[in-house]
């Protein structure tokens, strides 16, 4: 059985807005290491379409090689995306969901093949409400943003989580792996 892991950068006070971190080299080196050995990320509209930033980048490469790696896996990577509004997808390696989030979770996880990764707040959220999170991984970055979106809004019930491993960043970031125990 696959395991369903959330990624997700953060800020110290726990906000997920995109725009409160500034990943440098080494950040988008991991994440692009990390989705060299996905079988399929999920996300939600939003998510998604800040992520097609990336396309852009395969298309009209940077010059910055850790940039043009990321952009390049990114292409790459399986895609599911979860949406009431969108009706087509037109990146090559992306589909919509057919069933529900947890429906199409709980099929995704059965099947052989590499790990899921979740890339969207929302879905991290309903997913760790279904108890279908089987690991966090945080990359914490030193700011405090003191608004935005907090990553564990809306959560129902206590979760317990098991450290597993933390990885520190030249920059001050902090990658923090955590098991779910439910």
């Amino acid at each position: 059985m696959r395991k369903l892991i959330a990624s997700i950068n953060m800020t110290l006070d726990g906000f997920c807005d995109h725009t409160s971190v500034e990943p440098d080299e080494e950040v988008h080196d991991y994440y692009a290491d990390l989705l060299r050995n996905a079988g399929v990320i999920l996300y939600g509209r939003v998510t998604y379409q800040l992520m097609e930033y990336w396309r852009a980048l395969v298309a009209k490469p940077s010059g910055e090689k850790s940039l043009d790696d990321f952009a390049i896996t990114m292409d790459a990577v399986p895609k599911v995306v979860f949406s009431y509004t969108l009706t087509y997808l037109d990146w090559a390696s992306a589909r919509l969901a057919m069933q529900s989030l947890e429906a199409e979770v709980t099929l995704l996880k059965s099947q052989p093949g590499k790990d899921i990764y979740i890339g969207s707040p929302s879905l991290i959220v309903q997913l760790l409400n279904h108890q279908l999170v089987d690991e966090l991984q945080l990359c914490i970055h030193p700011v405090l943003a003191g608004s935005g979106r907090p990553l564990f809004e809306n959560i129902i019930g206590h979760r317990n989580l098991q450290f597993k491993q933390a990885r520190n960043l030249t920059a001050g970031a902090m990658i923090v792996t955590y098991q779910l125990t439910y």
